[in-house]
């Protein structure tokens, strides 16, 4: 038997530890609980509901003593302010803060035309405004209104740049209107400027109200093309 050259055997090797584990990362259970439901009385639907309160009142001061009053207009003009900020106050918080709810996708524009449509009738019943702007905005506003249903099982119509304009125009318009313009200085030039809102506003609200038609019947019209090729 030959020996074994001590030299020539490789030096045993050292046991090598097991490396430790990495812990998993623990799931962060926060972000996986459901988010708490929003209640019905936040503030943007309590803003909403102010609004829609402050429509009789709006009429009330409007029509007083037929519209002659100066204090009463004035009155009524600071009301139709304030009901116009809270429209434009109540989306901003309920998007911000996460405060949507299905009460306010209804009462919103509800409150909205309430508004509006209050204001215009009761401008045309003073012989203000003439009675066939009114009905083509109404006509406009309410058809929209009944599309949205038709359309709403295949999608939403996200709110257009001219749809804001439209607003901004026709509260604008309104709010110069029921201002006693006989007693405010210049008030002759600003119920021309007024004038020339309205019919700015009436412009913008029947192209709005046409595009907004197309855009649904596409929406129509694909979602059931797409149903039948399913």
């Amino acid at each position: 038997m030959t020996a074994t050259d001590p030299a020539s055997t490789p030096p045993a090797r050292a046991p090598v530890a097991d490396a430790p584990e990495t812990p998993e990362p623990e799931a962060d259970t926060a972000a996986l609980a459901p988010a708490p439901p929003v209640g019905l009385w936040n503030i943007a639907n309590i803003l909403t509901v102010s609004r829609l309160l402050l429509v009789p009142v709006f009429a009330f001061l409007l029509l007083h003593d037929g519209g002659r009053e100066t204090g009463w207009r004035l009155a009524a003009a600071l009301v139709f302010m304030i009901a116009s900020f809270t429209d434009r106050l109540d989306g901003e918080l309920a998007r911000k803060r996460g405060l949507i709810t299905d009460f306010g996708k209804i009462a919103d524009p509800i409150a909205d035309k309430a508004l509006m449509g209050t204001a215009l009738v009761s401008l045309s019943a003073l012989g203000e405004l003439w009675w066939w702007v009114t009905v083509v905005i109404l006509v406009r506003e309410l058809g929209i209104t009944l599309l949205r249903f038709w359309v709403i099982r295949y999608g939403v119509i996200a709110a257009s740049r001219g749809g804001k304009l439209k607003t901004l125009l026709q509260a604008l318009a309104i709010w110069i209107s029921v201002l006693p313009l006989a007693a405010v200085p210049g008030g002759a030039w600003l119920g021309w400027i007024g004038s020339v809102i309205m019919g700015a506003a009436l412009v913008v609200t029947v192209v709005t109200g046409a595009d907004y038609v197309v855009k649904a019947v596409r929406l129509r019209r694909g979602a059931g093309t797409g149903t039948g090729a399913a």
